[in-house]
């Protein structure tokens, strides 16, 4: 229990931090277990439209996805601005920030702490496909898993429906 409000209470800071780095940049926003599957979707035009349909895992929306053509695993986090790594999982996708990169103030459960911008060049979940992704890099420590926040959602259309988070491009 203590654990869920730790990650909950995380999560509040980082998407109150994200309000102030929204404000900054004018950006428009592997657990195998805990991966909900994604699965494309019918869609009423299919050659004009990709849908992938994420289902609820205990109330959290989880799903993999591929960062640069590599496999990483998403917690889908609306209340976050931007896509979040842990340092482990950036580093694993060729991206390591220099100490000096770490320049953004971020506020989590754990206390102050701070992040690096980078620029994903690809986010795939299912059959949608985002380019040139901002993202942050946050130290393992600060953050439990990475986010699908609205620097990816926010370039697509997408809606809760009966449990399920539906996914169109």
């Amino acid at each position: 229990m203590s654990r869920i409000v730790l990650v909950a209470i995380v999560l509040v800071m980082l998407s109150l931090y994200g309000v102030s780095v929204l404000d900054e940049t004018v950006v428009a926003p592997k657990n195998d277990k805990a991966a909900a599957k994604v699965e494309p979707r019918k869609s009423p035009n299919p050659r004009n439209t990709r849908n992938v349909v994420i289902r609820s895992e205990n109330g959290q929306f989880a799903t993999d996805g591929r960062v640069d053509g590599r496999p990483i695993a998403f917690m889908v986090d609306t209340g976050a601005s931007q896509i979040t790594l842990r340092e482990s999982e950036a580093a694993r996708l060729g991206y390591r920030p220099h100490e000096r990169d770490y320049v953004i103030t971020i506020h989590t459960a754990n206390g102050e702490g701070r992040a690096a911008r980078i620029e994903l060049d690809t986010v795939e979940v299912g059959d949608i496909i985002v380019r040139d992704v901002p993202a942050l890099v946050v130290p393992d420590k600060a953050l439990g898993v990475n986010l699908l926040g609205m620097s990816f959602l926010s370039r697509v259309r997408w809606v809760h429906e009966r449990g399920q988070l539906v996914l169109e491009q």
